[in-house]
């Protein structure tokens, strides 16, 4: 599938799940918890308070050499906004990209995640735990905290 065909169809509207697509076209889907939009909102509101000028999109589509995946959260500048708008999916990855890791993720799962967002263009991914615990990564790996913000 294409991520339009995704998104503009009826049958996948409103699922209790997150959607994304392998490099295939397969549909994949990971159950959100409360907690997880709890969490997502959270790194939202500290994004949108931190960065001020710019916007925090969440379920941010991105289009990665694995297929189409979905930031639960990410933060776009100004001039990302000029440069692609708000194209479903972004073929370049915002700035800031954060997944809220679910107790279905696995390690392998999350670090793929954080290597395409980077090679898509990220300056960092940020993943924050069932705790709301934040590790940062960027181009040279692990972090100590961010350097965006």
């Amino acid at each position: 599938m294409e991520w339009a065909e995704v998104i503009n169809n009826p049958l996948l509207q409103n699922l209790p799940f997150k959607i994304e697509l392998n490099k295939w076209g397969k549909i994949l889907m990971s159950p959100a918890s409360n907690n997880h939009g709890r969490w997502q909102f959270k790194v939202g509101k500290l994004l949108d308070e931190k960065k001020g000028s710019g916007e925090v999109i969440t379920e941010c589509s991105i289009n990665t050499p694995e297929g189409v995946k979905v930031a639960d959260v990410a933060w776009v500048s100004d001039e990302f906004i000029e440069q692609h708008g708000f194209d479903t999916p972004y073929h370049s990855a915002p700035e800031i990209c954060v997944e809220i890791v679910s107790p279905s993720n696995s390690a392998a799962e999350m670090y793929e995640k954080i290597a395409l967002y980077l090679a898509q263009g990220a300056k960092e991914v940020w993943l924050c735990d069932q705790d709301g615990k934040i590790s940062y990564f960027s181009a040279d790996g692990k972090i100590a905290s961010s350097e965006q913000v």
